[in-house]
């Protein structure tokens, strides 16, 4: 790894961080919402691609700890947005 690397991918996990946190603060906004699940996604996607595609990784706790955790949060903000698509159903009545 090489220091350009190593900056890429501490901005990027700021960046999703930064997203993360502004979802929290406004978790109604279901654009925001869609942006955090996508987040969470390509979290898994680039760990698992560097543990099964590119070899690059073990599958050790260190990169299974990321695994879980985009697991997890994919899966709880996926039984959430159920609840978030009824709640704006709901208001777009009330509305109408």
């Amino acid at each position: 790894v090489n220091g350009l690397q190593a900056r890429t991918f501490g901005i990027w996990t700021l960046l999703s961080s930064v997203i993360r946190c502004l979802c929290a603060i406004d978790i109604r906004n279901t654009t925001l919402y869609y942006i955090t699940i996508f987040t969470f996604l390509m979290a898994l996607v680039h760990f698992l691609s560097e543990v099964f595609v590119y070899h690059t990784a073990a599958l050790t706790i260190g990169v299974m700890a990321p695994l879980m955790v985009a697991s997890f949060s994919i899966l709880g903000m996926l039984i959430g947005l159920q609840y978030l698509e009824v709640e704006t159903m709901s208001e777009n009545k009330k509305k109408n």
